[in-house]
């Protein structure tokens, strides 16, 4: 009989808690491929687990269980190991849903592997450049402006351009999620995207990550505007080229049945205004566009 090897995962990660958005997330690296199907783990009112290093995948759904019953993210590690013979092998992080935080790395991870926490986050990676990587990782994470996902991407980043994972680079993930969060308000899942095989896998998932904003972020009431005047020569203009009108003549009646077409084909329902009206993210994608 054939013994099975398992593979080592070698990645850098951040598990967070924001409170004010009452969110839990998780961001991942690593030189393997789809990291993001293995290691991120989050559920809104319990926690969020990142497993890696000689991965037991069996450490995300066990861990959530844990805290969604009322374990610490500490208590939910001493519990995770103690019955694991290979935890000397393992890396985990967790944060649970009040913010408390976790990392442990065994003996027997290669270096370089550790891990560092600070306030409702933990920041761990193994095989690294050196420890310079959860470093970063830890300072992007607390000085970075901005809504959560950017936060933890920026983190993602700045452990990256630290030195990152020894052996180099192929896909990255990023979790978050929150009671009610999700598309449509019926699930958690705010964000859930892979980057599964990529030269510049960061890079990647930072450009989809943009473009997960552009069609599910909330309108500014700043940011709509009449379709009038030039505003009107640039849509007609967009439009014409993206053949979702037949000339440059068109009427109002025809130019907004034009638009709001272009808008349920782009999957830009989200974002949609009144008649006459248009949000300026749109706009600016439409103009880019052909």
């Amino acid at each position: 009989m054939k013994t099975k090897i398992q593979k080592t995962i070698a990645t850098f990660s951040i598990v967070a808690f924001e409170p004010e958005a009452d969110s839990l997330g998780v961001a991942v690296q690593s030189k393997f491929l789809a990291v993001g199907s293995v290691v991120p783990w989050a559920r809104a009112g319990a926690g969020a687990v990142a497993t890696q290093a000689m991965a037991n995948y069996n450490y995300g759904p066990r861990g959530l269980d844990m805290m969604s019953e009322g374990l610490t993210a500490e208590e939910t590690i001493e519990s995770l190991i103690s019955s694991d013979e290979d935890r000397e092998h393992r890396q985990v992080g967790v944060v649970d849903a009040r913010g408390r935080v976790a990392t442990f790395t065994g003996l027997e991870c290669f270096d370089w592997a550790g891990g560092i926490t600070g306030e409702h986050y933990a920041a761990q990676g193994n095989i690294l450049v050196g420890k310079e990587t959860v470093e970063a990782l830890a300072q992007a994470y607390e000085e970075t402006d901005g809504d959560f996902a950017a936060r933890l991407l920026s983190a993602l980043d700045a452990g990256q351009g630290a030195g990152g994972d020894s052996r180099g680079k192929q896909s990255a993930a990023l979790l978050v999620v929150r009671e009610g969060g999700g598309y449509g308000g019926d699930n958690e899942r705010v964000v859930d995207l892979r980057v599964d095989d990529h030269p510049e896998p960061i890079r990647e998932l930072i450009r989809i990550r943009d473009l997960h904003t552009l069609y599910f972020g909330e309108t500014a009431p700043d940011d709509v505007i009449a379709i009038d005047g030039d505003v009107r020569a640039e849509v007609a203009d967009a439009l014409l080229r993206a053949g979702y009108l037949e000339g440059p003549y068109a009427g109002d009646e025809d130019l907004f049945d034009a638009l709001s077409a272009y808008v349920r084909t782009e999957n830009f329902e989200e974002r949609e205004q009144r008649r006459g009206y248009l949000d300026r993210a749109v706009l600016d994608y439409l103009k880019g566009q052909g």
